[in-house]
């Protein structure tokens, strides 16, 4: 019976072998080529068939000291004895690049897929406005929320972080933004980028989350009568809930929901009770200055307690995870606040001029514009713009932004007085025209 060979080549003979194979041992060899190349190999044996594995180079920049291909020998023994698949170094290292490439693409940013995206499919859009339109969409209610998130790890949570803040308000963008959003992670999902269901998609999904966009109005939302507002803004201010003091605080101000929970403590100069809303946050994209009551710059401090870091990127009313409220939260809200009124005896809080529709946060901008226009004595163009409508001539419009700011610090601080008023007087309008509102 022939010798088994064990540790037969030396270090010299690695160096000095002529062309062929070389046995050393336990499944190692040393494959010499015509050309003087040197490489380890580790035949297999497994079902009467011969496997050759390359290990390595034996010589030159790289090469693989003789102990150590006999280490590396040594483990694909104890693998193959254990019946484990055999992986020499090239499949090891595609396989290692392929994980490599993979996990890159997971990690790419919502924000990076989404502009490849734009920029592949732009070329079969009909015009210039759908594509400035993909754009500025993604970067005004996107970016700023998920823009920097990996792709892969974007989950329905993210999305309806997203959509909730416009859903009501601005059903058609919301709807449009969520197409958008869909698209793009379905994009990424085709080349590796993520796998299981896309957490944007409507049938099926966010459907049984959020009211449908047909049944959303694109008109008026159901407000409140202004005869009614001291009433409900004595049961408000007796809840303690940031929501509460979030829709507070958006009644006050007259402001749209999004902008009130998108509202960060960068925004508010309390010395100068003045909070600026950036033109990226805006419906018409301009910046818009909101004059603060003293009861709205009270609302303020009493939140201040939240940002127990003083960041100023901090959101003026956080959610128990520190980030900004959910868009329910003060629709969620205001039915309870109509639950408990029903559950009295009372009609709730209810648009009477909508067929008793529940109330909705954004109505009280029309409660606002409706106790302006009808119990005030400031002018229209006042009014628009604590509102910030664009006025429609353009002039008056330049002439607003410039010049109207101390007469609707005057506006808002009336507003606020009339929201103070003792419940019982909230069924007694008394017009307040007579006051020069100048």
């Amino acid at each position: 019976m022939p010798r088994k060979l064990h540790n037969a080549l030396t270090p010299v003979s690695v160096r000095n072998a002529g062309p062929g194979r070389h046995a050393d041992g336990g499944g190692l060899y040393l494959r010499v080529q015509d050309g003087g190349a040197r490489s380890w190999l580790y035949r297999s044996t497994a079902g009467g068939k011969a496997r050759d594995i390359g290990l390595g180079p034996a010589a030159g920049a790289g090469a693989i000291a003789l102990a150590d291909a006999r280490a590396m020998a040594r483990e694909l023994s104890a693998q193959a004895a254990k019946g484990e698949a055999l992986e020499g170094k090239r499949t090891k290292a595609r396989k290692a690049a392929a994980q490599g490439q993979a996990e890159a693409l997971t990690r790419r940013t919502f924000r990076d897929v989404a502009e490849a995206f734009i920029d592949r499919k732009e070329g079969g859009w009909r015009n210039d406005k759908h594509r400035q339109q993909w754009r500025n969409t993604l970067a005004t209610y996107v970016y700023p929320i998920i823009g920097e998130v990996p792709v892969s790890l974007i989950g329905t949570d993210h999305v309806l972080k997203v959509l909730e803040p416009i859903w009501n308000d601005k059903p058609e963008t919301a709807s449009r933004v969520r197409g958008r959003i869909e698209n793009v992670l379905s994009a990424a999902k085709v080349q590796g980028m993520r796998s299981g269901e896309n957490p944007a998609l409507w049938r099926g999904h966010l459907d049984h989350i959020l009211p449908k966009p047909g049944k959303l109005s694109r008109g008026h939302h159901a407000a409140l009568a202004y005869g009614e507002l001291p009433t409900f803004m004595a049961d408000l201010r007796a809840r303690e809930a940031v929501a509460a003091r979030a829709l507070e605080f958006a009644i006050l101000t007259a402001a749209r929901t999004g902008e009130v929970i998108g509202a960060t403590w960068a925004e508010i100069d309390l010395a100068a009770a003045v909070w600026t809303i950036p033109a990226n946050r805006m419906k018409a994209g301009k910046e818009h200055s909101v004059p603060l009551s003293p009861r709205a710059v009270a609302v303020l401090e009493a939140v201040q307690c939240h940002n127990t870091k003083g960041r100023a990127d901090a959101p003026l009313f956080p959610a128990s995870d520190g980030e900004g409220l959910s868009g329910m939260a003060m629709a969620m809200l205001i039915r309870r606040m109509h639950k408990s009124e029903q559950a009295e005896g009372r009609t709730g809080w209810i648009d009477r001029k909508e067929g008793g529709r529940l109330i909705t946060s954004h109505g009280f901008r029309s409660t606002f514009r409706d106790w302006a226009g009808e119990q005030s004595a400031f002018p229209r163009e006042v009014i628009e713009h604590a509102l910030a409508h664009q006025l429609p001539d353009k002039a008056e419009a330049s002439y607003a932004r410039a010049t109207l700011l101390p007469r609707r610090v005057k506006l808002m601080d009336a507003w606020a007085e009339y929201c103070a008023r003792p419940a019982a007087a909230g069924g007694t309008v008394t017009p307040i025209r007579q006051a020069e509102a100048v």
